[in-house]
């Protein structure tokens, strides 16, 4: 009986060596199809080596069937970080050329600047009205980001009104007006020595009477970047 179950066990243990002997070559092939891994390979061996430790010839195959798809887990995971590193790094190399992209602009205004020695924004207002529109910030903050950087120019901010109401009150408005836009350049970095304010009320309307669209022209702050000319420089010297 002794020996019946020693040849029994003998079999037994065959068959689960020549089933881990199976699995080697099938996760070699895997691998050679781009579909395996060292880890899965690792994790078979070392599944087999437990489980026979554990539960013998039948531990042998399940525990090498275990480790083999632990270990392939593992090797998905390794790509999978892999992939996101390899997409964080795309990620940052692109934000460097857009901010190249951005620094280039600016240089390229900023030359366009100095070659035509004034550069100008209007800004439109409703009727009756001095805030300035979510539309019209951004233009003027960039603008104000620029001034910054050309420490020789000047901001000339005129306001105007439309020929509606009194000539005292639209002075006042178009005064308004041009003052709201000082207070954005302001807030980009623009130093207040560097602004110049005109409030022209109606005075410079061109609308015939009852033009509405025409009135539309009329209520805006023009913004004039000025550089000094060269005759003025001259004389500072």
């Amino acid at each position: 009986m002794t020996t019946l179950n020693s040849r029994l066990r003998a079999g037994v243990l065959g068959m689960a060596l020549a089933g881990g002997v199976a699995i080697w070559p099938a996760y070699a092939c895997a691998d050679e199809r781009g579909e395996g891994s060292k880890q899965s390979d690792i994790g078979a061996v070392t599944g087999l080596a437990v489980g026979a430790a554990a539960a013998g010839p039948v531990g042998a195959v399940l525990g090498a069937a275990a480790g083999a798809l632990l270990g392939d887990r593992y090797h998905r995971q390794v790509q999978t970080s892999a992939a996101l590193a390899a997409d964080l790094d795309h990620s940052e190399a692109e934000r460097s050329r857009l901010s190249r992209s951005v620094a280039q602009l600016d240089g390229s205004l900023t030359q366009a600047l100095v070659q035509t020695d004034e550069l100008a924004l209007d800004v439109s207002f409703r009727t009756n009205d001095d805030s300035i529109t979510t539309r019209a910030m951004p233009p003027l903050l960039k603008l104000g980001a620029l001034v910054v950087t050309v420490p020789q120019a000047r901001v000339r901010i005129a306001g105007y009104a439309d020929p509606r109401g009194s000539e005292a009150y639209n002075s006042e408005l178009s005064l308004r007006r041009a003052e709201g836009v000082a207070a954005v350049l302001m807030s980009a970095g623009v130093a207040r020595e560097r602004l110049l304010i005109e409030a022209h009320g109606k005075s410079e309307s061109t609308s015939t009477d009852g033009d509405l669209d025409g009135y539309a022209f009329d209520r805006r702050v023009t913004v004039r970047l000025e550089l000094p000319r060269s005759a003025e420089v001259a004389r500072r010297d």
